[in-house]
Order: C-alpha cells, then structure tokens, then sequence
C-alpha cells in the first residue's frame, strides 16, 4: 500500500511540474526575434516605380511570416520572389527560426509602386514592415545609386 501511495505522489508531482513547464513563464524563449540589417532602395530610375531590399534576421526558436510592408512614400508596396527569371507577387515570405529572409537584387524584392515623389541618392526611405506573429518594425531604408551593389559597396 505504502509503494501504491508512493507511486501516486510521484506521478502527481511529475504531473504539476510538466504543468508548470506549460506556463507562460517559458513562452518567450519560444518567440521569433527579428532584426533588419542591409537595408537599401538604388534611386530609381522610374518616376513612379521603385526596388527595395533588406535581410531579416530571426535569432529566436520560433518562426514568423512577413505579411505587409508599407510607406508613406508609396501608394502600395508589393513583395516579390524571382525564380529562374520569372517573377510572382507574395502575399507573405517564410522567417525561419534561427534564419534569415533575404531580398536582394535578382531574387526576392520590394517593389515600391505610385512613388509619391522620386526619392534620391543620399535620402531614406521609412518603412514599416508587419509580421504574422511579431510586432511591427520600422526601417529607414537608404536612397543609394542606382546602380549600388553591397558586395562591391557601391
């Protein structure tokens, strides 16, 4: 009898502590943790059109969707991916855990449509980039030449 209640008492401890584990205490080691670096428009050479790259970092366990970017120098922002030279609009892109999502020039983009004005070599552009899961972010995205490559840095 003394080995059955023994046996009940460990079970049921072992029962509030995986209950304990499902507490909120431990959720943010679960959450996406985003970060922006690399983030540059080339001056456009279309009065009403322009490109948009960036790299989001997600160092956290979990993964998260981009879902919107807007400006006030745009009337619309769009997302693209390119693959083998075709392009298609996104309504949303993948962040990996422990991942990155890259735009860059000849693969995934923003393409900034109905410019409000053409910004310039030198200017930033704000963005604000929406998340599926994480709060919002807010880039300034600088106007560099038109024909900027960060691999060569200009």
């Amino acid at each position: 009898m003394r080995r059955r209640a023994a046996a009940l008492t460990a079970g049921a401890l072992t029962g509030a502590l995986a209950l304990t584990g499902c507490s909120g205490s431990g959720a943010g080691s679960e959450k996406a943790e985003l970060s922006v670096s690399a983030s540059y428009m080339p001056q456009p050479v279309s009065a009403d059109m322009a490109a948009g790259f960036l790299t989001i970092t997600n160092k956290g366990a979990s993964e998260d969707e981009l879902t919107s970017v807007t400006t006030d120098a745009a009337g619309e922002v769009t997302m693209h991916s390119t693959t083998g030279g075709a392009m298609a609009e996104q309504t949303s892109f993948a962040i990996p855990a422990h991942g990155k999502l890259v735009f860059r020039s000849g693969g995934n983009h923003l393409m900034f449509e109905k410019l409000k004005h053409a910004p310039k070599q030198g200017q930033t552009v704000t963005v604000k980039l929406g998340f599926a899961k994480s709060g919002p972010l807010t880039v300034e995205m600088p106007v560099k030449s038109t024909t900027y490559n960060p691999s060569t840095g200009h």
